[in-house]
């Protein structure tokens, strides 16, 4: 897989006008990330006009609801042409395998899109996961816990942070997928982002994607930020 497959590019922008300019800015990106914001703000256009451009799509929309509803929701997000979505790996077993039951029956006789289990934010850290309760685990812990029981309910990967490469790798082999955001170069301010690792790092560590935002979609020349992190990543997976 080519590495302009494995840079996901995150549009979070609150208007498809905003995006699309960035994407044009961008010819040799090839995948792209649509989050909460931008698919709602276009109603989900943004997905469509993206495949007519001919390129990959991960709907981060994290579906976490019973599952029958879940199952309804993958069914929508097929439609509209996304290559890779997530659902919640908190949403329990039920809710896994129906989404997983509702891709295969959408996805008869063509390619099945991926489909991802989240398992810790990488906006929360060890703090943050004993207020929500799990008060003996750590983030890592929680996040190799909750993609054990993806794994085991069939699905192709989880989104994780960088920091949780190794042991699931280590656990899951090489054929579960690994999406990680929480990457930030090293000449780009943190964000939000708590749990982070370099291009660089993701990759020799054993990354299948990385996703990236603001260092490209706000930096004065998008095409080169993009292009220096492509080289960040080719040299991490020389160096594995």
């Amino acid at each position: 897989m080519k590495m302009n497959e494995r840079l996901i590019v995150a549009l979070d922008y609150p208007v498809w006008s905003e995006a699309s300019k960035l994407v044009r800015s961008l010819p040799e990106a090839e995948h792209f990330k649509v989050g909460l914001e931008l698919y709602l703000a276009s109603r989900g256009e943004a997905v469509r006009e993206l495949k007519s451009m001919g390129k990959r799509v991960f709907l981060d929309l994290k579906f976490h609801d019973i599952p029958q509803t879940v199952a309804g929701a993958v069914s929508q997000a097929l439609i509209s042409g996304a290559d890779m979505i997530n659902v919640h790996a908190s949403g329990g077993p039920a809710m896994m395998k129906a989404a997983l039951a509702a891709r295969d029956q959408a996805s008869a006789g063509r390619i099945k899109p991926l489909i991802i289990a989240v398992t810790v934010l990488t906006s929360l850290d060890d703090a943050d996961i004993r207020l929500v309760g799990f008060a003996d685990a750590t983030a890592s812990d929680v996040a190799v816990r909750l993609a054990e029981l993806a794994k085991g309910c069939g699905m192709d990967g989880v989104v994780c942070s960088p920091h949780e490469i190794r042991p699931m790798r280590q656990r899951f082999g090489e054929a579960f997928k690994l999406v990680c955001p929480g990457v930030r170069p090293s000449w780009s301010e943190k964000g939000d982002q708590k749990r982070v690792f370099t291009p660089y790092e993701a990759m020799k560590e054993g990354a299948d994607y990385i996703v990236v935002g603001r260092p490209i979609t706000k930096a004065e020349d998008p095409l080169a930020a993009y292009r220096s992190i492509i080289g960040e990543m080719e040299a991490g997976k020389d160096g594995r």
